[in-house]
């Protein structure tokens, strides 16, 4: 299935963050867990979103518009080498953001296949559950690990969420694993709109 993307704007406060009049789906997760990575994968572009080998490149609230909807790239949250100061300003953009749930379709929340879910982790699944908010775990970097392994952590990460299986997709930025299956599971959650 081919979808494409484009860059629209970043948001560095609540007064900039877009309300458009097509569902919006927010990817988060800690910081290096991929999201810029998953979200070229999923516009089949190298550079449409930003990546770096350091975590905490992502600082604003970015958008991309996919067409039938637009993805909300989140700053990561959990990064240690930044200032009190501005993990409090990401921890403020983040609430704000999510404030605004009525604009929001669903969330992916990356999590790195290999590692086990962190303490941020799981107050992130609070928060959405608490306010109601739809989320998928994408177990991204797949491609680190062997079939075998990969069904064995989708398992592992779904137990420690307290989710089904099928609520956990595992995708790999490298080898394009898990793409058809993410667009097919935004596809089916646009038709639920």
């Amino acid at each position: 299935m081919r979808i494409e993307g484009k860059f629209l704007t970043s948001a560095a406060s609540p007064s900039q963050f877009l309300a458009p009049q097509k569902p919006v789906i927010a990817v988060c997760g800690k910081s290096n867990s991929g999201k810029s990575t998953l979200i070229n994968l999923l516009a089949g572009q190298k550079n449409l979103a930003k990546t770096g080998a350091a975590p905490g490149r992502t600082r604003l609230v970015n958008y991309f518009d996919f067409g039938a909807f637009v993805l909300a790239d989140l700053p990561g949250y959990g990064y240690a080498a930044v200032s009190k100061e501005e993990k409090a300003k990401w921890g403020r953009l983040l609430d704000a953001f999510f404030a605004q749930k009525e604009n929001i379709a669903h969330v992916f929340l990356l999590s790195d296949i290999r590692r086990d879910p962190s303490a941020d982790d799981f107050t992130m699944v609070e928060f959405l559950n608490f306010h109601i908010i739809p989320f998928t775990v994408i177990a991204t970097k797949s491609d680190k690990l062997s079939r075998m392994k990969r069904k064995e952590r989708i398992r592992a990460l779904a137990n420690a969420y307290g989710l089904g299986e099928g609520n956990v997709l595992a995708t790999s930025g490298l080898t394009g694993e898990g793409r058809e299956e993410l667009i097919a599971k935004i596809f089916g959650l646009l038709q639920v709109q």
